[in-house]
């Protein structure tokens, strides 16, 4: 297995995801910017606004200096959304490089992000234990969730047509219906830390847990089986799903991994030393791509 890295001039991509014009889109939480890669050094898009352009099929695009971007996804609407950590903002961009924001209360804290079955965009508020929705025209409702201090981190639809999501410090997985209902499942690993979440093989949501060095799965009924991994200091942080497996990051050992529907996991180091990995998609080429805070995006061949 060949990985290649491709620098980002701005540093620090934390979010990644495949965009509807066949190219990645990731945020850049250091500098505050969007970028767009397109892989194979093809089109750069709308072109570079306010500087960032990093070489072949790269461009960025600025946001205001305190948004803090993290999480991205491809919205609905063929815009990618963005949650803005540090301005308690959902932001969105188009294709063309057109930026736009809807605020929410202050102090929210939003992180993760991900597109409903409703139409409509649901985040984490991890700083006032809230789940968010905001429809494509702008329209926020939240929803709040019966824990304190639960840091609600990632989100992903689910099979069964709700949305499931991690609670990094109430060490649970949540579940909420686009009607508002909420149910948690308590982990039995304690202090287990959840953070990306993902719907994955055999219809169930996979999901790590960054303290205890696990991958886990929980069916829609609720019941969780743990996954050690062999590195249990390897603090799993993203995953995401890819035919019959997952694929995660290993930020704190600087690997990425991939575990079957049957729970065995191989790992995958990575060429730069201390490239910190968070993010990871399937790109449209059908690579894995990985944001490496370090600066680069990697490229992970699979299949």
């Amino acid at each position: 297995m060949v990985v290649e890295e491709h620098a980002v001039e701005d540093g620090g991509p934390y979010g990644v995801t495949a965009g509807p014009d066949g190219a990645l889109w990731f945020t850049l939480v250091r500098s505050g910017r969007i970028g767009r890669f397109a892989p194979g050094g093809g089109d750069t898009g709308g072109g570079d606004t306010g500087g960032g352009v990093t070489g072949s099929g790269v461009t960025s695009f600025a946001l205001a200096p305190d948004a803090g971007p993290t999480v991205i996804t491809t919205g609905p609407d063929g815009a990618l959304w963005f949650t803005e950590h540090r301005a308690d903002r959902i932001g969105r961009i188009t294709t063309g490089g057109e930026v736009s924001g809807f605020a929410l209360a202050r102090g929210s804290g939003p992180y993760g992000i991900t597109a409903g079955p409703d139409g409509a965009l649901w985040f984490t508020e991890s700083a006032t234990d809230r789940i968010g929705r905001v429809s494509v025209s702008g329209e926020v409702t939240g929803f709040p969730l019966p824990v304190a201090g639960g840091f609600p981190a990632a989100i992903t639809a689910g099979p069964d047509g709700a949305l499931w999501f991690t609670l990094n410090q109430a060490n649970a997985i949540g579940r909420i219906t686009t009607g508002g209902e909420v149910a948690l499942h308590r982990l039995p690993t304690p202090g287990a830390a959840p953070v990306g979440i993902t719907a994955g093989p055999g219809g169930a949501l996979w999901f790590v847990e960054i303290a205890a060095g696990q991958v886990g799965r929980i069916t829609p009924d609720g019941e969780v089986t743990e996954f050690p991994l062999p590195d249990r200091a390897a603090r799993p942080h993203a995953i995401t799903a890819v035919g019959g497996a997952c694929w995660f990051t290993e930020w704190g050992a600087n690997r990425v991994g991939s575990i079957t529907g049957a729970g065995v996991v191989t790992a995958h180091d990575l060429p730069t030393p201390g490239s910190e990995p968070h993010g990871i998609a399937v790109g449209p080429d059908g690579a894995l791509w990985v944001a490496l805070e370090s600066g680069s995006l990697a490229r992970v061949p699979i299949g």
